[in-house]
């Protein structure tokens, strides 16, 4: 089975705007985490995947001189945050992170040493949770500039939390992911590799691999993404593939058109698609599609 999406990370350099404009955004927004490496989060759920939005903590220092066989998460967030804010990194899931390293080793696309990590949190009640994770990263030397790795959650019902999971704006899921990159059929092979989808979709456009019901990762040349999602929300992250957009399923685009302009927010309509661009959500393409059940 494929390897379906875990979460997306989204970095910027003000977190606690980030959580604000998500709230403004209409969705649910989880407590402010703080990781033992020096960086902070607020989780946006989903039914068994999320949004992550995460920032640097005060005083955290990189590692000066980090493994080459260990990928310094912080580190890469550090080095992202210097050039852009926006879409940073795509994690998807895991049940036995260290059979995903062994999968990635042998795709040959990632042998870097497992990470795991354990926090404490709070629950929707207020309670004290404790969670641990282990990640298992991948990396392309065609895409340095995001960050790829396997997630596996050793407490997820300490985790997810049903209440995180209604959103003000309908939002059920995020049905996508979307890399802008001149070629994309040289990413096939990689992407095949790190989701185990060796069926996909090749266009003239670009390709796409559904790795779980409703939900699937493009990659598209320049002009095949501003078709799809306009110009505006291809932004300015500079040269070399990047993270464009995250698809968000939503029950009803009326709903969020009309919270967005309440909320102020500049969105536009493309195709089917109501999309908040880069320059109004810190560096992130936001499409929202409605879906039926």
């Amino acid at each position: 089975m494929p390897r379906a999406i875990d979460h997306v990370v989204h970095a910027s350099r003000d977190l606690a705007g980030q959580a604000e404009l998500y709230k403004r955004l209409g969705f649910t927004i989880g407590s402010r985490n703080h990781h033992p490496w020096g960086t902070e989060n607020h989780i946006v759920q989903f039914p068994g995947h999320f949004l992550e939005l995460i920032g640097v903590g005060p005083g955290f220092r990189p590692p000066e001189d980090p493994d080459p066989r260990t990928f310094s998460f912080a580190g890469f967030i550090c080095e992202q945050l210097a050039e852009r804010e926006g879409l940073s990194m795509l994690a998807l899931q895991s049940s036995d992170a260290v059979a995903t390293r062994a999968d990635f080793k042998a795709a040959q696309v990632g042998d870097f040493e497992p990470f795991h990590f354990e926090r404490k949190g709070k629950r929707p009640d207020g309670g004290e949770s404790h969670v641990a994770f282990t990640l298992t990263f991948a990396r392309s030397s065609l895409m340095p500039a995001i960050g790829f790795f396997a997630c596996q959650h050793h407490h997820p019902e300490e985790f997810f939390a049903s209440s995180l999971q209604q959103h003000p704006n309908g939002a059920t899921g995020i049905a996508g992911i979307v890399v802008v990159a001149e070629n994309p059929a040289s990413h096939g092979e990689f992407l095949s590799g790190l989701t185990g989808q060796r069926e996909m979709l090749a266009t003239s456009m670009g390709i796409d691999l559904e790795v779980a019901p409703g939900q699937s990762m493009e990659i598209l040349t320049p002009v095949a993404f501003v078709h799809r999602f306009g110009e505006a929300a291809l932004g300015t992250g500079g040269a070399g593939p990047r993270l464009c957009a995250c698809r968000i399923a939503v029950r009803d685009l009326d709903v969020v058109a009309d919270l967005l302009d309440e909320a102020g927010i500049a969105a536009a309509t493309v195709g089917h698609r109501l999309i908040v661009p880069p320059s109004a959500a810190m560096g992130a393409a936001l499409a929202f599609e409605a879906v039926t059940d």
